[in-house]
């Protein structure tokens, strides 16, 4: 889709960037020429705008084999970022995407500042492009009039083919991997429960031959996964727990668990929720999405790395066998747990997903959830929540948090909060402290069955999805923590 050129690449739509200067210069220059000054009377004219992420669409028949100019503005140079060039590309693809236009010639070196080379703007065009370009796929009865999505985007350098090229296709791998998990989260629940997310493992496995084991229920029961099979009681769906390696170490150490919660379904069980905040609860497997998106990519790139995943799956559903208040359970950890809150189930499975990762060799552990509703509270809807017990490994999350534009926020886990967690008379824990820090103690519990090892916990419940349509796509699922997961298996140092 994405195919870098030194020369130019005839085609009808053609796409600059302009900085704010006093005048014009290099491509824009040049092309400014070929329009007899009709760029420069624009801009004085005010009909062209070089404010940033202001798109302008121009008819051009005196440009030789261009009729649409789409000139993209920039802002201030000296304060353009690698984040900027991404939100300006989206804006101007989803334009594009809108207009139909199947083919683009891109003059990259126009995207180009101090603060972000070449390479870094092949990523941001094709990571943005993926991402603005976005359409749910939903189950309306369709029209006959024909979809034209953008198929090809041809890049105009100067610079390095094969480093420019390379950097298109990471992004794109970004991007289409976020896009995958969008889609996961977008299905009623209907059309994935956990055999079905399980089937989508499988499918990823065969193609990036990963190794793969799903565990049945019957295994379940044999290894004592108390935590899940309590939260699948009341169901007619099996569970699974879902596991995939991808080994890209000749020996199986410093190993990237990855753990993502899959409840494909959330009644809240006994502890219903209410009839406005059960709907989306399709959404609640948005950390399995999450997890499978960001291995995906880890299968397209391949990184010198080990990376397990793990997602145990299941919906929580009311029935005369689904679990109760008061119940106590006996986790795989051997740790036993009283119910306090039939909603607190997440927590029950990735308590199972954490200990299972781990006896798979996990070195370290991030686990990413919709888990708690205190989260948005907390952090609202643009920013997920993080705790950890190894601080170099959140700072190195962190890290790549940052660098993929989403962002993260740490909350404390003090003694007192461990104290509240462990206060129950009839079990070692209880699921459910009571309302105040809700998210705080929903990942201090998890943090009991990471015990010594490396972990950090994402709470992904106010970012797995948005009610707004924006630059990068419509309203729905985001797709969050992909492009932060694969940045940071990327760029692990392994000095942990």
């Amino acid at each position: 889709m994405f195919y870098a050129f030194h020369d130019f690449e005839k085609n009808e739509t053609l796409m600059i960037g302009l900085f704010k200067k006093s005048q014009l210069n290099g491509k824009a220059e040049e092309i400014d020429r070929q329009l007899n000054g009709q760029l420069t009377q624009l801009l004085k004219d005010g009909d062209v705008s070089s404010t940033k992420a202001k798109v302008s669409k121009i008819f051009t028949p005196s440009l030789p084999g261009v009729k649409r100019l789409y000139v993209v503005g920039l802002g201030r140079e000296a304060e353009f970022t690698f984040e900027d060039a991404k939100h300006c590309f989206a804006e101007a693809i989803q334009m594009i995407h809108k207009d139909r236009k199947q083919e683009l010639t891109v003059c990259l070196d126009t995207f180009v500042s101090d603060r972000v080379n070449a390479n870094d703007a092949a990523h941001a065009l094709a990571e943005s492009a993926m991402l603005s370009s976005y359409e749910v796929q939903d189950y309306k009865h369709k029209s006959n009039e024909p979809e034209r999505p953008l198929e090809n985007v041809y890049v105009l350098t100067d610079h390095d083919l094969k480093e420019v090229q390379a950097s298109l296709h990471v992004g794109q791998v970004y991007g289409h991997a976020t896009n995958s998990a969008r889609t996961l989260v977008n299905m009623p629940g209907n059309m994935l429960t956990a055999t079905d997310l399980a089937s989508y493992a499988a499918e990823l496995a065969a193609k990036y031959e990963f190794e793969c084991e799903i565990l049945e229920k019957e295994e379940m029961e044999e290894l004592g996964m108390g935590g899940l099979l309590a939260v699948n009681q009341g169901s007619s769906e099996p569970p699974k727990m879902i596991v995939l390696k991808y080994q890209g170490k000749e020996t199986w150490d410093d190993v990237i668990g990855l753990v993502g919660k899959g409840i494909t379904f959330d009644t809240g069980g006994y502890s219903l929720k209410t009839k406005d905040g059960i709907v989306g609860m399709k959404s609640d497997m948005g950390g399995a999405a999450s997890v499978l998106g960001a291995m995906e990519a880890i299968g397209e790139l391949r990184p010198e790395q080990n990376v397990l995943a793990v997602i145990p799956s299941t919906d929580n559903m009311i029935s005369a066998t689904a679990m109760k208040p008061d119940d106590v359970i006996v986790s795989l950890s051997g740790k036993t747990i009283e119910i306090l809150n039939t909603d607190a189930e997440g927590r029950l499975a990735l308590a199972d997903g954490l200990t299972y990762a781990k006896h798979h060799g996990a070195s370290m552990l991030i686990d990413v959830a919709t888990l708690t509703g205190g989260i948005i509270v907390a952090l609202g809807t643009e920013t997920t929540g993080a705790m950890t017990n190894h601080e170099p490994l959140y700072e190195e999350l962190r890290q790549a948090a940052e660098e993929a534009g989403e962002a993260i926020w740490q909350l404390p886990i003090t003694e007192k909060d461990k104290k509240r967690v462990k206060n129950s008379q009839m079990a070692d824990l209880n699921n459910s402290p009571g309302r105040e820090g809700h998210a705080i103690m929903a990942g201090t519990f998890l943090g009991e069955f990471a015990e010594q090892t490396p972990w950090v916990h994402l709470d992904i419940a106010g970012t797995a999805t948005t009610n707004k349509s924006t630059c990068f796509g419509p309203k729905g699922g985001t797709g969050v923590m992909v492009r932060t997961l694969v940045t940071f298996v990327e760029r692990f140092a392994g000095n942990m």
